[in-house]
């Protein structure tokens, strides 16, 4: 059950992402994309996954005779800022919850502050683009402004990054933007709290949640493939919380990290096999 949870996850923030593009007509199917760049970031270090991610589905509009891959690429990739903009101001109310709830130790309050200050600044910086395009664009012709072509390429990256953002902004989408975003996050945490079902950890949901909050907070940092080490200390350090000795919470983290890391790597196998492509090409085009 934690398995088929964690992959409904995905295919939830799959759905979240559609709502994240501009109004009109509906972006390509982005589960491929979602699956091969989670797979990607099990297997190549410093999440080098999102940009893969980034390139397949911007390949899929190039398919679909949608525009050049280039142009598509920086408007999948403004709307996958928003979406991890939005997914750490979720982790962050997630643990401002539990802070007032459970003891959670101090490392967790100072992570979830310096990602808290990180989502300021990214939002602040969205509206300002947003809100005064023009004087983006002056302000990026300061400051490569001695380089015409540079800043002929950087203003048409700024135009086409600014229509990414218009999804988030219309008011239709942001009903289904916030039913998605809570369903993606319910369903992965109802997998963890599965998962200590079914090694017997008698905990409430809750214990699911603090374990599902700390392992977002914890991979958050690129870090190696798979978020191996990060992963296993960001769980155990959650079920320490509800009193499971330690032996238990790091066999507990073991089999959710296995959980998690197996499956989706193989559906994103299938996935890169369907696209015709290999690893190593999405990994070198996407850089």
């Amino acid at each position: 059950m934690g398995v088929v949870l964690g992959l409904a996850g995905l295919w939830a923030r799959a759905r979240r992402w559609r709502w994240l593009f501009p109004p009109g007509a509906p972006p390509p199917s982005l589960l491929p994309a979602m699956m091969i760049g989670y797979m990607a970031n099990n297997v190549l270090p410093l999440r080098a996954g999102e940009f893969v991610r980034i390139w397949v589905a911007a390949r899929r509009f190039e398919a679909e005779g949608r525009g050049a891959a280039s142009q598509a690429f920086w408007l999948v990739a403004a709307t996958m800022v928003i979406e991890r903009v939005l997914d750490s101001l979720a982790i962050v109310f997630m643990l401002a919850v539990l802070v007032l709830t459970i003891p959670v130790p101090p490392v967790v309050e100072w992570g979830a502050g310096v990602l808290f200050a990180i989502d300021v600044i990214g939002v602040a910086v969205l509206v300002f683009v947003a809100r005064a395009p023009e004087l983006g664009r002056r302000i990026l012709l300061r400051l490569v402004g001695r380089w015409p072509r540079a800043a002929q390429a950087l203003l048409g990256i700024f135009d086409v990054a600014l229509r990414g953002l218009s999804g988030i902004r219309t008011p239709s989408h942001l009903p289904w933007v916030a039913l998605w975003t809570l369903i993606l996050w319910v369903l992965p945490a109802a997998g963890a709290w599965a998962l200590l079902r079914a090694v017997h950890l008698e905990l409430p949901f809750v214990a699911g949640w603090t374990v599902m909050a700390f392992v977002g907070l914890g991979i958050s940092v690129p870090s190696a493939p798979g978020y191996v080490g990060v992963w296993h200390w960001a769980a155990a350090l959650a079920l320490g919380i509800f009193g499971a000795p330690a032996s238990v919470a790091v066999a507990y983290a073991l089999l959710y990290h296995a959980a998690s890391l197996v499956p989706v790597t193989l559906v994103g196998w299938v996935y890169l096999l369907r696209e015709h492509v290999s690893l190593g090409e999405a990994r070198r085009a996407a850089l």
